[in-house]
């Protein structure tokens, strides 16, 4: 085995003797589970610790809920049951773009995934399309077939994470008219 100079063992000792103190210390730290709010003198025991999460800028991408268990960040949402019966669908006779729904949702993941049905009365046609803050989302589609789109959210994210952005779907008919629902909406990542 080829000698080492005595300073690189020396090194190796000492970065040793550091890993050891900082296991100690790792092990004996108490768990983080009590919190005291500064205007009491009152205490909050919490049976199990903090669990976060932190991405490049800061931003608090998930977080467990300390106090009844699952989920704190990110709110997951929930689509609500919608009509099966496509005349109870939000719909348009118009012959120029017209916004027949619209919603609002934070802005965790920079893609967005959605889907809508369409359908058209017999006879009629038109278009569906998306707006996401004014920003066309996806293609626009001919009434009576699905729209499906997975993208980028317009805008940057590094500055919008956690703000809201307003969705609207848009229709326009030929003739007849066109219906449009919302069937599946999630964020994605890229």
């Amino acid at each position: 085995m080829p000698q080492l100079p005595e300073d690189i063992i020396d090194r190796l000792n000492q970065m040793e003797r550091r890993l050891k103190t900082l296991s100690t210390i790792a092990r004996v730290r108490p768990a983080v589970n009590e919190f005291r709010p500064p205007e009491t003198s009152g205490s909050v025991t919490i049976t199990r610790p903090l669990f976060r999460i932190f991405d490049g800028y800061n931003h608090e991408i998930f977080a467990d809920d300390i106090m009844t268990g699952g989920l704190a960040r990110p709110w997951l949402q929930l689509m609500p049951p919608v009509a099966t019966d496509h005349t109870k669908w939000p719909s348009t006779t118009s012959t120029t773009f017209a916004t027949i729904a619209e919603c609002f949702n934070p802005i965790w993941q920079p893609k967005m995934r959605l889907v809508i049905n369409t359908k058209v009365s017999s006879g009629g046609s038109g278009s569906v399309r998306v707006f996401v803050d004014n920003v066309q989302f996806g293609p626009t589609v001919t009434a009576g077939t699905t729209y499906e789109h997975l993208g980028l959210l317009p805008g940057d994210m590094k500055t919008r994470f956690g703000q809201t952005m307003k969705i609207e779907v848009q229709a326009q008919a030929a003739g007849g008219t066109v219906y449009a629902q919302p069937v599946l909406i999630h964020g994605a990542q890229t």
